[in-house]
């Protein structure tokens, strides 16, 4: 029975030794075939094209943070939305109520960043 479920793992075992090979083999490729000159240009922070304005581990405006979690709200909304779409016919009725209670939830959220002026710039 052991030896039955172990046998389906072989192809992902399979395929996750491929890629680890494949990233090893093209990390230490670039590593020896590139040109290694670094000189004071290169090392330079790069901004757009410009010269770093301030120093790189300085503080964010809280707006930045305000917006990676509205993106993270509606990230997580769709990414349970498409199970629950193509599960629908089986949850049933209790499956569209939770997912109801979901999506307010996941609302009220969103009506709370917009009222805080999260989207404002």
């Amino acid at each position: 029975m052991m030896h039955n479920i172990a046998e389906n793992y072989y192809p992902v075992l399979l395929f996750f030794g491929i890629a680890c090979g494949l990233s090893v083999v093209m990390i230490a490729a670039s590593y020896l075939l590139a040109a290694q000159k670094p000189d004071h240009e290169k090392n330079m922070p790069y901004e757009c094209g410009f010269n770093p304005f301030t120093h790189a581990p300085g503080r964010f405006d809280i707006r930045f943070y305000l917006v990676a979690i509205l993106f993270l709200i509606f990230d997580l909304e769709i990414a349970f939305l498409f199970p629950w779409a193509i599960t629908l016919s089986a949850t049933g009725l209790i499956g569209f109520v939770s997912m109801c209670i979901f999506l307010t939830v996941l609302t009220v959220g969103f009506v709370y960043e917009w009222k805080k002026g999260a989207l404002e710039w």
